[in-house]
């Protein structure tokens, strides 16, 4: 009986794990892409107003630091006293915020 449930449990587990890696790429599309670009290349009209940075570039990926990032997702981004980017804390999870870190890292060419 406990060796059933061990099966089911850990087949549960590698199901859902898919799932969960697809999470970023969709909250990317929904939340990012419009802004920053499907790529990452900020090359949008939104990205371009607001001066979205281009994550393609090692540079830009080099000089981002992930708890800055972090920050920027959850509390959003003021410039010159304006909101460049919207507060993501009440829609997103931390874990899906740093899944979408770990998605941004994977524009750098």
């Amino acid at each position: 009986m406990k060796t059933n449930a061990l099966l089911l449990a850990t087949a549960t587990l590698l199901a859902v794990a898919p799932l969960r890696a697809a999470d970023a790429p969709a909250n990317w599309t929904k939340h990012c892409a419009s802004c920053h670009a499907a790529d990452g290349s900020g090359s949008t009209r939104m990205g371009r107003q607001s001066g979205a940075k281009d994550y393609r570039d090692a540079k830009v990926q080099a000089e981002m630091k992930d708890d800055t990032a972090l920050k920027a997702l959850k509390d959003g981004v003021q410039a010159k006293g304006k909101e460049v980017m919207k507060p993501f804390k009440d829609k997103l999870s931390e874990d899906e915020m740093k899944a979408l870190i770990a998605h941004m890292r994977t524009f750098k060419k």
